[in-house]
């Protein structure tokens, strides 16, 4: 079987390499197998549709002769009539598909596609296409598609966690305007909007490696705004330098007189002296006997200088949730700072308990967390 063009369509190299590949010896294809390889080729290749359809139709004409090449001679206007595209469209089709190394033509000399047959009427040549690329190449389709997927998964990846670094920026931002409205932030904001109106879009096919770095840097900078505005800028908890008198005695005192018990405040069992003491140890700290409520207070308002917490926090909180709460903030945090530095071979992933505990009463205020329930998960791990 000749392979010789005529030289009627104009020479391209990716049809001389396309003629190297060849079909195993003795083995016959099935226009089910090959329509197969076609539709793995269009879409490892992102064919658009008009060379796909081509191709399709190609693929179609395929009688499943035993021959060595997959030849097909469909004419222009079947083709036309079949994927409903104009001759030019046509055309240019082919030259994608040839290009592509998908097909290799194989030229008559007047030009025309026509099969050829013997004095029986048995057709064994042809002069049209060959598709024998097609099928020959399957197994590099597969890898490409392989490696497609991977890509768009990886893609995926980048811009979720690029969703994720955006929103806490954000969010560490409208935490900055709510809490430190005073605070200049201006830089930080131009540096959002810029890098939002840079950042690709998801339906783009770029990999957002760069700006998911910049998003990450940014997120860093917005957060660390915000911490350092809670702690005042500064690197340490303890601000005091005790050169003068200090505010509190040294000598580890017990307080002579804590802040009375609100009539309010008469707590029910659930927060009884009895369910703290089982849930934060920590309170055997205090030194002395815990019988009520009042004592509670002392034991906070003792233990809150472990927590490197200012005096300011505690007159905050007793302000905001009154002085039991407070208290049992306080006895709270610093079980919670102990515990997990137990866990973590002596360091623990609170980094500011004082600044912990100014949270912390805050969203008890708020409604966000219930001490009660908090404690009683806490009672139930430690007896687990």
């Amino acid at each position: 079987m000749q392979l010789a063009s005529s030289g009627g369509r104009r020479l391209r190299h990716a049809a001389l390499a396309a003629r190297e590949l060849a079909l195993e010896t003795g083995r016959t294809v099935t226009r089910k197998e090959l329509s197969a390889a076609a539709r793995d080729a269009a879409k490892a290749l992102e064919l658009r549709n008009g060379p796909r359809s081509v191709l399709s139709e190609l693929v179609a004409c395929w009688g499943e002769q035993e021959w060595e090449r997959l030849l097909v001679w469909p004419s222009n206007d079947y083709l036309m009539s079949r994927t409903g595209l104009s001759e030019r469209s046509v055309r240019y089709a082919f030259r994608v598909l040839i290009d592509q190394q998908l097909i290799v033509p194989k030229e008559s000399p007047n030009g025309k596609r026509f099969a050829v047959r013997d004095l029986g009427g048995e057709v064994v040549d042809a002069f049209g296409f060959d598709l024998t690329p097609v099928y020959a190449r399957r197994g590099e389709w597969a890898e490409r598609l392989v490696e497609q997927k991977q890509l768009r998964e990886a893609r995926k990846r980048a811009f979720d966690e690029i969703t994720v670094a955006r929103r806490a920026a954000e969010e560490a931002l409208s935490a900055l305007t709510e809490h430190y409205p005073d605070l200049d932030r201006s830089d930080l904001e131009d540096r959002l909007k810029a890098l939002k109106a840079r950042t690709p879009l998801r339906s783009t096919k770029v990999m957002p490696l760069d700006a998911l770095d910049e998003w990450k840097d940014l997120r860093t900078l917005c957060e660390k705004a915000f911490f350092d505005a809670g702690n005042g800028g500064k690197d340490c908890l303890h601000t005091n330098n005790n050169n003068g008198s200090p505010s509190e005695p040294c000598n580890k005192g017990f307080p002579k007189k804590a802040e009375a018990v609100r009539s309010t405040e008469q707590t029910p069992e659930h927060l009884s002296p009895e369910l703290i003491l089982e849930a934060c140890p920590t309170l055997s700290d205090y030194g002395q006997p815990v019988r009520d409520l009042a004592d509670i207070v002392s034991a906070g308002r003792y233990l809150r200088a472990s927590l490197g917490a200012h005096e300011s926090a505690w007159a905050e909180a007793v302000e905001e949730v009154g002085p039991v709460r407070a208290a049992i903030a306080v006895i709270y945090v610093l079980q919670l700072y102990e515990d997990d530095a137990a866990r973590n071979g002596g360091e623990s992933r609170i980094k500011n308990p004082g600044g912990y505990f100014r949270a912390l009463t805050r969203m008890v205020k708020s409604g966000k967390i219930d001490l009660a329930v908090e404690l009683l998960a806490m009672r139930r791990r430690r007896m687990s």
